[in-house]
């Protein structure tokens, strides 16, 4: 039996990065839908979030990738007619957007969802009670066509949180997380709910529906496609499957000659990766991160790739945070050197630094650089006039100088 794949850190690193898409040489034209597609088509999910202190969070891993591209492009893309449409949203890693091609293998998951299972548990135990609203909302859905739980909504009080769903939220949660609705499109961040056949191409409702076995292999094939080299938990973590199904499947497919183990040097787990592997020789990539990015979202990984400890800290009460409320990650030629406060400051036009934080190795001339030229393109993409530095640190002291030759 022939010995496992055998890799110094510095080669799963940049497997990693090359896996993610920072390999590859940026376009020099005006970046099209097709680029944007198959970015999203490689990486395989883009994790939706609300927050918008800076943008919001789907929209950030293309311009780490890319640089500055149309939002309205990505948005035909994600929310646009049957024609122009690439991407869906749901429960991919946590709420996603995912190509089209990934559709079929997420029917035993909206399978799951309508037993009740896989989903939260409040949700689980709404659609089992509920059932009459749900059909009532079900009803509303196929006679009128794309609708927000706000237009639905029968409650008498005032809204609480943001969590404090009325029954037709509810309602149409459940019929999303079971596939009877998806996603039509977006009012502000409300989702527009519709029946699939409206909203996606029929070629695509058209794909045979593979097994439960066959969608789980086919999911944690295209997480090791993304990911380039890992562990058993960073796979299953990619499209949130079950420790349970994940393991036996990774078991067939290692069989299969689908995927090898491998040994990362430094890592306790084995890992495994696709059976053809080419380590690029080096990654010359500058790029903020959002805190969402696949590169960085299961942070152990993160810690074990690039000796980065990070956790987000908007819940986290002011006077007790370290970094920062909305801190970006700067990658820099294979290592992660930074932390980068931002905001959007829509009303002053500007982009505002708040801190810039130095890892150990510091950031040296080309770094601090590449930095200055990574702020003032986001501020051009966001349509914001300058970028604002409200940061003390002797880091922001020599980025401060550099915007200002810019």
């Amino acid at each position: 039996m022939p010995s496992p794949l055998s890799l110094t850190l510095e080669q799963a690193r940049r497997l990693s990065l090359a896996a993610q898409g920072f390999a590859q040489r940026l376009p020099g034209a005006a970046i099209t839908g097709r680029q944007l597609s198959q970015r999203v088509e490689r990486l395989g999910v883009v994790q939706i979030d609300s927050v918008n202190a800076l943008v919001r969070s789907h929209y950030l891993p293309l311009f780490s990738r890319l640089g500055e591209y149309p939002r309205d492009t990505f948005d035909q893309l994600a929310w646009g007619n049957k024609r122009q449409r690439r991407l869906f949203e749901y429960w991919g890693h946590e709420a996603s957007l995912l190509p089209l091609q990934l559709y079929p293998l997420m029917a035993w998951r909206m399978a799951r969802a309508a037993r009740g299972k896989g989903i939260y548990k409040e949700l689980a135990r709404f659609g089992h009670e509920q059932q009459a609203t749900v059909e009532r909302v079900f009803a509303a859905v196929v006679e009128q066509g794309a609708l927000g739980a706000g237009s639905l909504s029968t409650r008498q009080e005032r809204a609480g949180p943001w969590w404090d769903w009325s029954a037709e939220k509810h309602a149409l949660e459940w019929l999303f997380a079971a596939g009877r609705v998806t996603v039509a499109g977006r009012r502000g961040f409300e989702r527009l709910y519709d029946l699939p056949e409206r909203v996606l191409p029929a070629a695509v409702l058209a794909q045979p529906v593979p097994d439960e076995a066959q969608a789980q292999r086919g999911l944690l094939l295209h997480a090791a496609s993304a990911l380039g080299v890992a562990t058993e938990k960073d796979l299953r973590d990619y499209f949130r499957l079950a420790p349970g199904d994940s393991q036996q499947r990774l078991r067939e497919l290692v069989e299969d000659r689908q995927l090898q183990v491998c040994q990362v040097q430094g890592w306790r787990q084995p890992a495994y990766c696709p059976r053809q592997v080419r380590v690029p020789r080096k990654v010359e990539v500058s790029a903020l991160l959002s805190p969402f990015d696949s590169l960085v979202w299961e942070r152990e990984r993160t810690e074990r790739l690039f000796d980065f400890r990070y956790r987000l800290e908007i819940y986290t009460p002011a006077h007790k945070r370290v970094y920062g409320y909305y801190v970006l990650p700067f990658l820099h030629n294979e290592r992660i050197v930074a932390r980068v406060d931002l905001r959007a400051e829509r009303a002053r036009g500007c982009l505002a630094v708040h801190a810039v934080h130095e890892e150990s190795a510091g950031l040296d001339e080309a770094a601090m650089y590449a930095l200055a030229e990574h702020l003032e393109s986001m501020a051009r993409w966001l349509g914001l006039e300058r970028v604002q530095l409200n940061c003390p640190r002797p880091a922001a002291e020599r980025l401060r100088s550099l915007l200002a030759a810019a």
